[in-house]
């Protein structure tokens, strides 16, 4: 039977949000629990380039006020960390994290020759490539094409967006992208999906594609939406997108689904003007998220499992720029919230400001050694084969 074009353009409408869509999601039905221990990585990408020095406050460094005369955020507002740091005072969660040692921060994290493009330096975060490479794989897709292949019960990875960023595609097996498991469950429950998939019979490799496509979707949207109704969260949440998706993150780390890594995103960052306000908004979005969430796993005896990563593409100027914002920089630092640190509160040393380049900050730290870290030490992989090269290990986890 051939498929009419505006039947073929409604199952790509379908399996355009599932193409991602991995092959072992169909182990979910073999109903595997997860067992206390299951480590789990939660990656929040901070797109738009956040400016680190205005959230890790150097409250005792003159260069910074000088070179930030009205943006600059004085010591008495910073909430106070060390005699040398403070935090943004939009994040007072992030405060009591730092003093309770379930919070961890990686100063001056970046790499060789940066890229000041959000598109470029996204590309080379993602894929854990070098400045000068170009990847079409990402570090945690690499991560599944090494765990998953040949697995038995091979792991999984869930972003929780309409597209699936770089950062979870492989190879051969990628994340998939949900905005939640009920929208999809819905989306491919549809009379017309299901009547099409049903009647299905052609030899067209692409068509077949799309069908096999359509078959899996129909098959793990059901899984996927009836396990996050197994452990539906009681603690409440901001109705904010954030707090949302981390909603939909806890009750299914409390469900059975064998899930390592979830990925989402929040921003935009990018404050070339008006940044006091917008950083503001999205750290209050940010804090009040972060906290529902520690609270929910930490009700649930799950805090010890989890570490939440946080990353943006690049940091911001030393200087604030004439539009009461900052332009893009290179170096930044990174936050590790959980149980299971081994390194916390101020993991290394402020940055040096000093020593620039030409205004920016110079990355002490490369951000594949994170990457490598948390790959050996947390999800118990091959961090050098997925990376390509071996990168120090830090520690901290």
């Amino acid at each position: 039977m051939l498929i009419k074009r505006k039947e073929f353009l409604q199952i790509g409408s379908l399996a355009s949000a599932s193409l991602m869509m991995p092959k072992f999601l169909k182990a979910f039905e073999k109903r595997n629990v997860v067992p206390p221990g299951n480590k789990v990585l939660i990656v929040l990408q901070l797109s738009g380039g956040n400016d680190g020095l205005n959230t890790v406050i150097p409250i005792r460094n003159d260069i910074y006020y000088q070179s930030r005369p009205h943006l600059g955020i004085q010591k008495d507002k910073a909430l106070k960390l060390t005699d040398e740091a403070g935090i943004n005072p939009a994040l007072p969660f992030f405060k009591a994290l730092f003093d309770d040692g379930s919070l961890g921060i990686m100063n001056s994290v970046g790499y060789p020759n940066p890229d000041r493009s959000h598109f470029r330096s996204m590309d080379i975060w993602q894929s854990a490539s070098e400045s000068n490479e170009y990847v079409n794989t990402g570090w945690l897709g690499r991560y599944l094409d090494a765990q998953c292949n040949g697995c038995e019960k091979p792991t999984q990875a869930l972003e929780i967006d309409d597209v699936l960023s770089l950062a979870l595609k492989g190879k051969e097996i990628k994340g998939l992208a949900l905005r939640d498991p009920k929208r999809l469950f819905n989306s491919s429950n549809e009379r017309y999906f299901r009547e099409i998939n049903a009647v299905h019979a052609s030899e067209e490799p692409v068509v077949d594609y799309l069908y096999k496509t359509l078959r899996e979707t129909l098959s793990s949207a059901d899984y996927i939406f009836e396990e996050s109704k197994l452990r539906p969260s009681s603690q409440i949440y901001p109705s904010t997108s954030l707090g949302k998706d981390l909603k939909t993150i806890a009750s299914l780390i409390l469900s059975d689904i064998n899930t390592k890594v979830y990925y989402l995103s929040l921003g935009s960052f990018d404050t070339h003007v008006n940044q006091e306000n917008q950083q503001k908004r999205l750290f209050t979005e940010l804090n009040d998220a972060i906290k529902a969430f520690v609270n929910d796993l930490k009700t649930n005896h799950r805090f010890e499992d989890v570490i939440l990563m946080t990353f943006s593409e690049f940091g911001r100027r030393v200087a604030q720029n004439a539009s009461g914002g900052t332009d893009h920089g290179t170096a930044n630092n990174m936050f590790f919230v959980g149980g299971g640190l081994k390194q916390k509160g101020l993991i290394n040393d402020m940055p040096d400001l000093t020593r620039l380049d030409q205004g920016d900050l110079i990355h002490t730290v490369d951000f594949k050694s994170v990457y490598a870290s948390l790959l050996h030490s947390w999800l118990s992989a091959d961090d050098e084969k997925i990376l390509g090269k071996k990168f120090d290990h830090l520690g901290f986890v």
